[in-house]
Formats: C-alpha cells, sequence, structure tokens
C-alpha cells in the first residue's frame, strides 16, 4: 500500500510540473498518459512549484523524478540527448550494481565492513551534453537543467 501511495503522490507532483509547460509543449505528451496521472494522482496530496525556482532547488520526489525524466526523453528530448540519457542510465546501473556486488558478496559477508568508496562522477564524460542545448527562458529549459543536475551534469 505504501508504493501505491508514494506512486499517487508522485502522479501529483508530475501533474503540477506539467501545469507549467505551455500548451504546446504539453500537447507533445499524449492525452491518454496524462489522464493516466489524473486518474492515479492523490487527490489529499497538495503539491505545488514555484515556477521562478529552478526546479532542482524544489523537493520532487523520486518516482516523480523518474516519471519525469522519461516524459522528457520520449516527448521533448533530440535523438542525441534520449542516447545521452541511455548512456547515463546504463552507467548509473553499472555502478548501481557493482556496489550491491561489493555490498553483498558472499565471500566477504562476514568480514568487517569496511567504507567502500565508488567513484560517481559521471560529469566528465559528459561535458559535451551542455553545449548541445539551446537557451532558452522557458519552464523547459528550468526542467532540462533539473534532468542534468539528476544525472549530476553541470552545465556550463
Amino acid at each position: 500500500m505504501m508504493k501505491d501511495n508514494l506512486y499517487a503522490k508522485a502522479c501529483t507532483e508530475v501533474l503540477e510540473i506539467l501545469s507549467h509547460f505551455s500548451e504546446e509543449d504539453c500537447s507533445k505528451i499524449p492525452s491518454d498518459k496524462i489522464e493516466f496521472f489524473e486518474k492515479n494522482k492523490d487527490k489529499d496530496y497538495e503539491y505545488k512549484i514555484d515556477p521562478d525556482v529552478d526546479l532542482s532547488k524544489q523537493y520532487i520526489s523520486d518516482e516523480a523524478n523518474a516519471i519525469i525524466v522519461g516524459l522528457y526523453k520520449e516527448y521533448f528530448a533530440t535523438e542525441h540527448q534520449k542516447n545521452v540519457i541511455d548512456d547515463i542510465l546504463k552507467h548509473n546501473q553499472v555502478l548501481e550494481d557493482r556496489e550491491k556486488s561489493v555490498k553483498y558478496n558472499p565471500d566477504d559477508l562476514f568480514k568487517d565492513k569496511e567504507e567502500i568508496k565508488f567513484d560517481n562522477n559521471v560529469e566528465d564524460e559528459y561535458d559535451a551534453i551542455t553545449d548541445l542545448i539551446e537557451r532558452k527562458e522557458s519552464f523547459l529549459e528550468k526542467l532540462k537543467r533539473f534532468i542534468f543536475k539528476i544525472f549530476h551534469i553541470e552545465e556550463k
């Protein structure tokens, strides 16, 4: 039941974020997806964002982040941006798999635990992304910056 509640709250957050898109941008997302979010949202959850503040500086749940990244990739990203997002997601999955492998290694299960550090710095690998993004003062641009921050990519 807790997971359902988290997803319902994420749907509410996504709808609030989408409400700040222009009609033109919103029309790129199929109406059945919007209806799905409407049907599954948490009607008791109040979530508001300030469109004048960078989205990365505002609270947004991990679940809503995932939905927004998916929507961005599917309906707004260029082919190159889609490839970069796929690369970042694959890279993050490899890092997560490595962490799990070390953490749950049966050979080391009963040994003293030491802090394990991983190099999660993917910024150097993806610096070229920011050169490809056209600067706009729109909410969609703020969303792009937010997505880059999720993946720890700095814009120049």
